[in-house]
Formats: structure tokens, C-alpha cells, sequence
């Protein structure tokens, strides 16, 4: 029997370099869904697609259609130049539109309003018209809070400071019962305007006869102090009386050297036993005695019951006559203003102005469907996402 014979070297070496060379991995198993994948996709359907399939439900059958009235306006402000401006610099009353408009703002969303409204129109029967809609129709409980609370929902206010403008949005069920409201708004708050101008037209005139009737209680007491004057000194004007005094004196001295020329003439032609000689020294000699009694009366005219001088007199009487002048001044600026405002309030200073009336919607633009069902979407899905994230999280520490 042959004995086998042996490889080669350089085969052996092969054989045994093959035999040293690493197999291939196999090929991973199909992986299975687990019992915590299928927990999670659970809860995807259970927190997410189904509360999502309800509201899109409820958005697109059970939600009624809501129609959006417009509605834009500003409160305008007329200036009156005053009468009173041309005799005391003084300028009239003016109201200012910004402050009405920020009164208007927050009374178009006050309970007076939904009061006055309610009043005009059943609100409550209004928004509970849809049968059944618990989310965006009106639920009455009987209290005027929760109607407010309603009323803010469906009448939006947009007010821009920078112009004052104010635009309206009134929603309903209904076209026309949106349109009725907002012309109902509108109504209302040009009323609540002219209240406003009304007031202030009161006051402007309230003030102006309380200044008038001051005026005239300050010159009804000039014109007594000055008659008491005239009655204690007796002279109705001092500077007229010394004038007229002065004049009477100037002429008796113009008198007294016109004779005092004549009687030197006649002594120069005519004898000492000429009549004429004596009758001009006689004529002289009266007009010395008028003289003297003039300038004796005059003495005693400068003195009043209580011993005061001319000068005092005339000090005090040029004082009255200034404060006579000025309540004399202050009166007609005050009647001035009197008629200004009297006529100031023959007319509307303050007035709403309508420049969008309210508008008769034709489509409805409420519940926006689409746009809720995605924000719904993403808030469920985010809910979702971290309600994971911490299980895992929590989960992970253990």
C-alpha cells in the first residue's frame, strides 16, 4: 500500500492563509414592531388623529357660517376763533380728537354699549340662532357679564393711534344682523360724541357767563366808587373844574389890565374931575373884588369835607377812572366771549366721521376652517411629540 504523499509546501501555506481570513456577517433580521412601538403609535392615534378628526369634524359640519360687517370712522374736531382773541389774547375752548377717540374706543367695548344695543336688538337671540354650536355661538346664562364677555369675541376694535382711525368688525350668523349692529355701533357712538361736544359746550358757556357776571359786578362797583366820589367832593370832573376856573381868572386879569390901560390914558388927556376917570377906577375895583372871589372860592374848592388838597383829589380821581376803564374793558371782553360761546354752541364742534359705512357681507370669512384645523394639528402634534420625549427621558434614567 502506497503511502500518501504529502502537498506540496505552497500549497499548505495557502490553505492555511485561507483558513486564517475572517468571514462575512450575516445579513440583520427583519425587525419586528415591539409592543412599546405599537404603544406609541396608540397614542399618536389617541392624542393626535383623533381629537384632530373631531375638531375638523366640528369645524366643517357642525360650526355655522359667521359673516364680518366693517365698519370705519374718526372723530373730527372744528376750531373756533374767538372774538375775544382780537381784546384779551385769549384763545377759545378746543376738544381734542385723540382723547374722544381713545373714550370711543373703550366705549365701543363697554356694558353700556352691549346694553344700548341689547335694547335696540335681542342680542341673545342673535347669536343663539345656530341650534347646535357650543363653541362659537352664544350660551345664555341671564347674566349682562357673559354677554360682554361675548360681545368682545364678535366685535374686534382696531384702532391706529397714529391716525386716529377706528375700523369695526362685527360678526353674526346672519348678514344683515351683522350689518345692523354695526350701524347700531355707529349710532351709538356718534351720540356718545355729540354728549361729549354737548358738555363741553356747556361748560365753555357756564364759564364764560360766570366770567361775564364778574366783569359786570367789577364795574358796577368802578361806577358806585366813582358816584361816591362825585357826591362827597361835589365836583363831577376836577381837571374840567380847574380848567374852567384858571379860564375864568385868566379873563378877569386880561379884563383888569385892559381898564388898568384905560384910566392911565384918560389920566394923561382928561382932568381929575372928569366922570370918566372915576368910572374906569370904579371898573377897575370890581373886577379886583371878582378876582379876589374867584381865587377865595377856588381856595375852598381845593379842599373837600375831610381836609384833602386838590392834588389828593385829582390822584384819587384819576384812580377810579382807570379802574372804571378797565372793568369798562374787561366787560366787553367778556361779553365777547359770552357770544362766542353762545355761538360756538349753535353748532356741532365734535362729530363722527363715517369715511366705511357698514358694509353687507355677501360671504362668510368665519371660523376660518382651514387655518384652526392646521393650528389644532400642531398644537396636538407638539403635545404629542413632548408627552414622548419626556416618557423617554424618564424612562432612560431608570
Amino acid at each position: 500500500m502506497t503511502a500518501p504523499q504529502k502537498p506540496p509546501l505552497a500549497a499548505t501555506k495557502e490553505s492555511r492563509i485561507t483558513l486564517a481570513e475572517p468571514r462575512a456577517p450575516r445579513p440583520a433580521a427583519q425587525a419586528k414592531p415591539r409592543k412599546r412601538h405599537m404603544s406609541i403609535m396608540l397614542s399618536f392615534w389617541l392624542a393626535v388623529v383623533a381629537p384632530l378628526a373631531v375638531a375638523c369634524s366640528y369645524l366643517y359640519l357642525i360650526a355655522d357660517d359667521q359673516y364680518v360687517s366693517r365698519v370705519g370712522f374718526a372723530v373730527r374736531s372744528e376750531e373756533l376763533s374767538s372774538a375775544i382773541d382780537l381784546l384779551g389774547g385769549l384763545s377759545s375752548l378746543s376738544g381734542s380728537s385723540s382723547s374722544d377717540t381713545d373714550i370711543l374706543y373703550e366705549f365701543i367695548q363697554s356694558q353700556q354699549l352691549v346694553e344700548r344695543t341689547n335694547e335696540r336688538i335681542d342680542l341673545t337671540e342673535v347669536y343663539t340662532r345656530p341650534e347646535f354650536d357650543p363653541i362659537f355661538a352664544f350660551g345664555p346664562t341671564g347674566d349682562i357679564e357673559d354677554l360682554v364677555e361675548y360681545w368682545q369675541r364678535v366685535v374686534r376694535v382696531y384702532y391706529d393711534q397714529g391716525t386716529n382711525l377706528v375700523e369695526v368688525h362685527v360678526r353674526a350668523f346672519r348678514p344683515e344682523d351683522a350689518q345692523l349692529i354695526a350701524e347700531i355701533v355707529v349710532d351709538e357712538s356718534s351720540q356718545l360724541i355729540n354728549r361729549l361736544s354737548a358738555i363741553a359746550r356747556t361748560d365753555a358757556t357756564r364759564y364764560a357767563r360766570a366770567d361775564l357776571q364778574m366783569a359786570l359786578d367789577r364795574l358796577k362797583a368802578a361806577r358806585q366808587a366813582m358816584t361816591q366820589f362825585r357826591s362827597e367832593t361835589r365836583i363831577i370832573d376836577p381837571t374840567a373844574d380847574l380848567e374852567g376856573q384858571m379860564g375864568l381868572l385868566t379873563s378877569l386879569e386880561a379884563q383888569l389890565a385892559s381898564a388898568q390901560i384905560d384910566l392911565n390914558l384918560l389920566q394923561e388927556t382928561a382932568r381929575e374931575s372928569d366922570p370918566r376917570i372915576r368910572q374906569a377906577q370904579r371898573r377897575i375895583q370890581v373886577i379886583r373884588g371878582l378876582i379876589e372871589q374867584e381865587r377865595a372860592q377856588f381856595s375852598n374848592k381845593t379842599r373837600n369835607t375831610n381836609g384833602d388838597d386838590f392834588t389828593t383829589l385829582v390822584g384819587e380821581f384819576e384812580r377810579l377812572t382807570v379802574d372804571l376803564e378797565y372793568a369798562q374793558t374787561a366787560y366787553l371782553a367778556a361779553q365777547a366771549a359770552l357770544d362766542t360761546s353762545i355761538a360756538e354752541a349753535q353748532r356741532q364742534s365734535r362729530y363722527l366721521a363715517t369715511y366705511n359705512s357698514p358694509t353687507l357681507p355677501q360671504s362668510s370669512r368665519y371660523p376660518e376652517r382651514l387655518t384652526l384645523s392646521i393650528i389644532i394639528a400642531g398644537c396636538l402634534f407638539l403635545a404629542w411629540s413632548m408627552g414622548i420625549l419626556v416618557y423617554y427621558s424618564v424612562r432612560d434614567r431608570r
